[in-house]
């Protein structure tokens, strides 16, 4: 006998960015019948969530806007991270390696308690999906990966690798960088690779770390601290070291002795001595942007529609984003009972992030090439460039807000 369980949507994609489009989705409601109707959501993720240790810091980490921050209070869950662990970091240093451009950002100048925060990878992806596993519309498949995809005219049927049957209207990649679903239905995209590598890790230093992100831009790649308070311990960091392939490999095969010796140095010692680093991660620097974020019954968010250099740390933001706004756009469409994988309801939401996602990526893209350069001239016009724009409180403040969200 078969098991084909019915559903609105489903979701593949159990990070958090899936958990968070879920549970904004599951929020949806509409009267039919004298009675308040909700959606039936499916989320399908393959590998078991990541478990949240107080006493144990994850080196994998995402630089919260307030945009993003007001939707999670939306959701329900802000509160719940923040009882876990969540760094608010009041100012933000950037420097010039090559030269004496410095700009320094700080949230009193906007009127805001802080720029953002600093929150780990395990905080969001557990908080998030305890949330989702107490939602009655909501129904988790894990570990479980999809073996079959059947595209009909009023929907789409998924079968599971343990031969369980979804069917649903809409199908919503939230599955990373590497989505199976956008190379399943043939999305086309643009794919570049920086030749670069981050190295990410979490270390302690002689200094504390003032609640402040510092970033130096040097012509290999940028070095970002990002503070982190472990328990009250703020003398910790985030590290994410982005530099060509071969250097970065050379760093890797250092003792922690040697590494941290070598990041000091090329932080300028802007905390004092690196003290100690946990064990260190290696990952490939691409950057990708679908063509197109939809198709029939199909919808790309995070990651799986756009990847970015994590220079700025937007990433995350901009796919919380996509999941807002897709909702959003669900939701009109749910309530006037039209289809919610018609290619119209889904264009309205491309159109929306689309441009966003893509001036976003371009400047990024600008901001790799141009601190790049050993171009003399170039490197002249960005300390100008940047010590200029610190002196100018007006253009300085509207950078803060666009970069927070506001």
């Amino acid at each position: 006998m078969v098991d084909q369980r019915d559903f609105d949507i489903v979701i593949v994609g159990g990070g958090a960015i899936g958990s968070a489009a879920a549970s904004l989705l599951a929020k949806i409601t509409k009267t039919a019948k004298g009675s308040n109707q909700q959606l039936k959501i499916a989320l399908i993720e393959s590998q078991l969530p990541p478990v949240f240790q107080a006493n144990t810091v994850d080196p994998r980490v995402a630089a919260i806007t307030e945009k993003t921050r007001l939707i999670f209070e939306k959701i329900g869950v802000w509160h719940h991270i923040a009882d876990k662990r969540a760094c608010a970091y009041s100012a933000m240093n950037v420097w010039d390696a090559e030269g004496t451009g410095r700009i320094t950002f700080n949230s009193q100048q906007v009127q805001q308690p802080n720029l953002g925060h600093i929150i780990e990878n395990s905080v969001l992806v557990s908080t998030l999906i305890e949330h989702v596993q107490q939602q009655p519309n909501i129904e988790i498949f894990c570990p479980a990966n999809i073996a079959h995809y059947d595209v009909q005219n009023d929907g789409i049927i998924l079968t599971l690798d343990n031969n369980i049957k979804l069917s649903a209207q809409l199908l919503i990649a939230a599955d990373g960088a590497n989505s199976a679903v956008r190379e399943q239905f043939q999305f086309a995209t643009k794919q570049w690779d920086y030749g670069q590598h981050a190295i990410v890790t979490t270390i302690t230093t002689e200094n504390p770390n003032q609640l402040a992100a510092w970033q130096r831009f040097m012509p290999t790649g940028p070095l970002a601290f990002l503070p982190l308070n472990n328990m009250g311990d703020d003398h910790c960091c985030s590290i994410v070291w982005s530099q060509d392939t071969q250097e970065a490999e050379r760093l890797m095969a250092l003792d922690d002795q040697q590494f941290c010796q070598q990041l000091s140095k090329a932080s300028e010692y802007c905390l004092g001595e690196v003290l100690k680093i946990q064990k260190r991660f290696l990952i490939p620097l691409r950057q990708s942007h679908a063509t197109d974020y939809v198709m029939p019954r199909v919808a790309l968010i995070g990651d799986a529609a756009h990847s970015i250099h994590p220079l700025a740390g937007q990433g995350a933001n901009l796919g919380f984003s996509d999941g807002q706004v897709l909702a959003q756009e669900i939701a009109n469409a749910y309530t006037r009972d039209v289809d919610l994988g018609d290619l119209t309801v889904l264009k309205r939401y491309q159109r929306r992030r689309k441009p966003e996602n893509l001036a976003t990526m371009a400047a990024m893209e600008g901001f790799k090439r141009l601190f790049g350069s050993q171009n003399s001239t170039l490197r002249l016009l960005r300390n100008y460039g940047l010590s200029g724009v610190n002196g100018l409180g007006a253009i300085k403040n509207k950078l803060i807000k666009q970069a927070m969200g506001l």
